[in-house]
């Protein structure tokens, strides 16, 4: 490959990955110092035909990278799945230790703004159908920010000390008590001794079952 060539595939590698997004055509004039559009466009038009990237010429930015098997690369940021939590019934919490000895953690994408926003992130599969109001539905992955503190109405991981459960519900504190509220008509809410809570998390996204209508 040209030199010119591989300075250009380099830099596209390198925005993709930084930003998120491919580059404008005039971001890659500029950042490889040539001489106009057309010198970029042909270029481009060089590396679709060797298979590294695909285009849409009518498109600001048309450009996607492709993997050795031809598919587009994604540099989106992928989230363990820890277990499973229930929208419903209370169920003993989540362990990973097996999942760690024997396989490796499904994970999912997130969007690189929402990694950057909260920092460290864990995913949850959802059980049940206690929050199908906030669309939240059986078979679900919520994504979670580690939090032992919330405000009211926020949709949290209450793990249940006594009982040594978990569950999914939002969060109001009453006094000397909690109570974690289904979004769910038919179903009622769970009060809780206040000292008997403890928060692991929020929900800061949700990601719907494959086939489910948004």
């Amino acid at each position: 490959m040209p030199p010119r060539r591989q300075r250009i595939l380099g830099f596209l590698q390198e925005f993709y990955l930084e930003n998120g997004i491919p580059p404008t055509v005039r971001d890659i004039q500029k950042a490889c110092d040539i001489s106009s559009t057309s010198v970029v466009d042909y270029n481009l038009d060089k590396l679709e035909q060797a298979g590294y990237i695909n285009r849409r010429p009518d498109v600001a930015r048309g450009i996607k990278i492709l993997d050795q098997d031809g598919q587009p690369v994604s540099n989106a940021p992928r989230v363990q799945i820890v277990g499973a939590i229930a929208a419903g019934i209370p169920i003993p919490a989540w362990s990973t230790e097996a999942s760690e000895s024997s396989q490796e953690f499904d994970t999912v994408e997130v969007a690189p703004e929402l990694q950057r926003q909260h920092g460290t992130l864990f995913a949850l599969r959802v059980k049940g159908t206690s929050m199908i109001d906030a669309l939240i539905d059986d078979g679900d992955v919520v994504i979670i920010k580690p939090s032992n503190t919330v405000n009211n109405g926020e949709t949290v991981v209450a793990w249940l000390k006594e009982e040594e459960e978990t569950t999914l519900k939002k969060f109001y504190a009453e006094g000397s008590q909690v109570r974690l509220q289904p979004a769910n008509s038919t179903m009622d809410p769970i009060y809780c001794a206040a000292d008997n809570v403890e928060v692991r998390g929020k929900v800061v996204s949700v990601i719907r079952q494959l086939g489910k209508n948004l």
